[in-house]
């Protein structure tokens, strides 16, 4: 339901011809958006277990790099050789081609997955038990309502966190092609190449900090490095801003840090929560923490046009240090 929303809210953007339209619909987008990364997640938390979630987590969330690598050069080619609509056109279709093998392969949980044999479903099935009666031997609160989880204070402490990172998140793509044209003075069709790299940087990021996670645990160690590692590259491409090598290093050093927080901050609300209501909490965690999506391009255009665009860079920075700070304060049953 929400990738053929997707897939129309895109195609219908390149008919807009008035400023309301393409507001309505960016908002539209924004709301389809909002629902699927929850759903998601709670699809992985319904396949592995914990020893197994981060790097899940982090394979699903693989779409945001993997898009990246390939809308980059393909944004910069249909922009040099047509137009803006002809690019919003061409992700309603890629959309819409994508959701075909989702509705293929998709299934909500093993039980009902055709696919996977007798002996992998029981495997799945009985680690999954296991999990939840440690988790009710071990006497640890968790949130077994929406009402207990609302009240819960490190589910608030997630949402900062979440709010800071993605307003480096969105603040870094958005802005990421004209620090780019800043910098080399080139054409778009080379700068969507470039932007490339970053995105490649991306994937072995998440998968090494995922992997690192699961294997020793800990969740907050590997939430707070790679927010740190996001914040100093994004200083130093600034401060090396004069030596374009160096200073594209830096941005792809970004490309690495960007996500690699987050297959293993997602791993942490089902430790949180009730299966009944991890879904809900990974919602709302989503939903408050996108508005960093608002803020961080907004801020970066801001400092920009009235200060320079080093003042917009160094407010990422700052805002990711702030939700490296606050990764440093979640309890220790976040990773137990």
């Amino acid at each position: 339901m929400v990738a053929h929303q997707l897939a129309a809210l895109s195609a219908l953007t390149g008919l807009v011809t008035h400023t309301w339209e393409l507001l309505t619909l960016r908002f539209l987008l924004g709301v389809a958006e909002g629902g699927m990364l929850p759903v998601v997640l709670t699809m992985v938390s319904n396949w592995f277990p914990d020893r197994e979630r981060g790097r899940a987590n982090a394979m699903v969330i693989m779409f945001v790099p993997l898009a990246g690598m390939i809308t980059a050069p393909l944004s910069g080619y249909i922009l040099a050789a047509y137009d803006w609509r002809h690019l919003f056109f061409s992700t309603g279709v890629l959309s819409l081609l994508f959701l075909i093998v989702w509705m293929l392969l998709a299934d909500d949980g093993p039980e009902t997955a055709r696919w996977v044999s007798p002996r992998e479903k029981t495997y799945i099935l009985d680690a999954l038990r296991e999990e939840q009666e440690r988790k009710r031997a071990s006497g640890k609160p968790t949130s077994a309502s929406f009402g207990a989880m609302m009240r819960n204070p490190t589910i608030w402490l997630l949402i900062a966190i979440n709010f800071c990172y993605q307003v480096g998140i969105y603040g870094y793509t958005m802005w990421l092609p004209t620090l780019l044209k800043n910098l080399t003075h080139t054409g778009m069709g080379k700068i969507g190449l470039l932007a490339m790299l970053p995105y490649i940087a991306m994937v072995i990021g998440m998968f090494v900090t995922s992997y690192l996670s699961d294997r020793t645990g800990k969740r907050r160690l590997f939430v707070l490095l790679p927010l740190v590692g996001f914040a100093a590259c994004l200083a130093l491409s600034v401060l090396t801003h004069e030596t374009m090598l160096m200073s594209f290093a830096f941005l792809i050093g970004c490309g690495f840090f960007l996500q690699a927080a987050a297959g293993v901050f997602w791993a942490i609300p089902p430790k949180l929560c009730s299966p009944e209501t991890a879904g809900s909490a990974r919602g709302l965690i989503n939903a408050l923490g996108n508005l960093g999506g608002f803020c961080g391009p907004y801020a970066v255009g801001v400092l920009t046009q009235h200060v320079n665009s080093a003042a917009g860079v160094y407010s990422l920075a700052v805002t990711l240090a702030v939700a490296g700070l606050l990764a440093l304060t979640l309890p220790k049953r976040c990773e137990d």
